[in-house]
């Protein structure tokens, strides 16, 4: 068992910049690879970031690239993501996961613990 606690969000105007953080208790001796998703009213949940459990490897939506940066301290059990420049169109609850299989990490399916999300508001 893997619990994730997000913490961070709020309401920002247009450009500005936020740090979410995602912290990890549990069974993260298992190395988890982790990721970012949001989810917007009346959208479905979308990928936005994951790292692997090394950091050696980044992945982002092509709608986040250049402006959002995931990171992560395994020391601290806690992992980041940096947004900058932000839009009215990054408003959304966000929500980090914790995945045990490294495949696919762009797919919500692949992702076995969940955070309870905390919202980013963006106003224009």
């Amino acid at each position: 068992q893997v619990r994730l606690v997000e913490s961070g969000g709020g309401l920002v105007q247009a450009g500005d910049s936020l740090r979410l953080s995602c912290a990890a208790s549990g069974r993260t001796f298992r190395r988890p690879a982790m990721g970012w998703f949001r989810q917007a009213p009346t959208k479905a949940r979308e990928f936005v970031a994951a790292i692997t459990w090394t950091g050696g490897s980044t992945y982002y939506a092509d709608s986040v690239k250049g402006r959002f940066s995931i990171s992560r301290d395994n020391a601290k059990n806690t992992m980041y993501l940096q947004m900058n420049s932000l839009k009215p169109e990054d408003t959304a609850v966000y929500y980090c996961a914790a995945a045990f299989r490294t495949l696919s990490l762009t797919t919500s399916s692949t992702y076995d613990y969940w955070g309870e999300g905390t919202q980013v508001t963006v106003s224009s």
